[in-house]
């Protein structure tokens, strides 16, 4: 079973829904999307396949959002596209993508709508914040 993550190591929410990923018995192939952005046509299927706007998958901060006036409600979503494509921090994360659909998975545990595989077992949030019990049943 194919499952891909599109992930920041940097980022928490990022490294906790890889370890739920891996909590499933999965081991998903991991693209640093900084690293290695996706295609603008990866780009652009994703985000049909999430079946939410393009402004949906920006992200704000910590990147050149304002900087680029992506606030500006007129732009195209082309536009928009074009920059994430440029550059890709603007791209929020982590986006998971498996058999049962694809999602932005924010908060963490919304990969669990999408993971064909059953959690193996508790899980915990970086934070502590219970997200699994030890059943492998969702709590939040």
């Amino acid at each position: 079973m194919t499952i891909t993550i599109y992930h920041n190591p940097a980022c928490g929410t990022s490294r906790n829904v890889l370890a739920l990923i891996r909590n499933s018995g999965e081991e998903p192939r991991i693209i640093e999307y900084l690293k290695t952005p996706p295609s603008r046509a990866e780009l652009v299927d994703l985000i049909a396949r999430m079946g939410v706007p393009v402004r949906a998958v920006l992200r704000e901060k910590g990147t050149p959002f304002h900087e680029l006036g992506l606030d500006n409600p007129a732009l195209s979503d082309d536009t928009l596209i074009d920059a994430m494509i440029a550059h890709p921090i603007l791209i929020n994360r982590p986006i998971a993508a498996t058999p049962l659909g694809v999602a932005l998975c924010r908060p963490s545990e919304t990969v669990l709508d999408i993971l064909p595989s059953p959690q193996r077992g508790a899980f915990a949030r970086e934070d502590g914040e219970k997200i699994v019990d030890e059943a492998g049943k969702r709590i939040v």
